[in-house]
């Protein structure tokens, strides 16, 4: 059992390190080329990074990738709590990881992908909170148990944070994932406004829970893994 705990953590730090760093890296690399990715491009990374990643590490640990995720699904009682604290710090090294070695690649860029607001702080955070709430109320309906595998798991999850990324980003970043904002912002030092890309995700990825279970009610069994 502490063998399969120890792997589901490695998993989880591996796809966070390359959800930040071709997410962020993209962003980036997009300020570094002149543009050269575009918005659109940006969305896509991310949202492929994704789907790679649920695929490819889906069966071994969920491939949450993201705290908010992790908490939910202990929520809804379909992941063993005791896994959490371990879910959590995997994903956090991972990110700070993946941050450490786009500082190291690029030593100029200022900001390393960080999500600040681009407009009101409130407006940010009540867009985290709904694109979050959208994409765990997505991910818990095509997930088995506490993992995101399947055949159309990975395509609806990655299609959902291409989507959110693509309209929502130019205005609050569209992180959806604490830790996707916590690493850049801690390494670049641009630490303000952080703690509504910490509360608003978890908030709206919880907020999914009740709203799943009503709707569910009468055909969902839980299912820890």
């Amino acid at each position: 059992m502490a063998t399969n705990n120890i792997r589901n953590c490695v998993a989880e730090l591996i796809g966070t390190f390359a959800l930040v760093f071709c997410g962020t890296g993209a962003i980036v690399i997009n300020q570094q080329s002149g543009g050269a990715i575009t918005h659109v491009g940006i969305a896509i990374t991310f949202g492929l990074i994704v789907m790679s990643m649920i695929y490819s590490l889906g069966s071994i640990s969920g491939a949450h990738l993201n705290p908010a995720v992790s908490i939910a699904f202990t929520v809804a009682g379909r992941f063993v709590p005791a896994k959490l604290p371990g879910y959590i710090i995997s994903q956090l090294a991972g990110a700070l990881l993946a941050s450490a070695m786009l500082r190291l690649l690029f030593p100029a860029n200022e900001v390393l992908g960080s999500t600040l607001p681009s407009g009101t702080a409130m407006q940010s955070f009540v867009m985290e909170l709904l694109l979050t709430f959208f994409l765990m109320l997505v991910i818990i309906n095509v997930a088995t148990g506490s993992k995101e595998q399947g055949m159309f798991a990975g395509i609806a999850i990655g299609a959902v944070v291409t989507l959110e990324a693509m309209f929502a980003g130019p205005i609050c970043g569209a992180s959806m994932n604490p830790v996707r904002s916590i690493a850049p912002a801690i390494v670049s030092g641009h630490t303000e406004h952080l703690w509504l890309y910490i509360v608003a995700p978890i908030a709206g990825a919880v907020a999914a829970i009740p709203v799943w279970k009503y709707l569910t009610s009468g055909n969902q069994h839980s299912n820890k893994t």
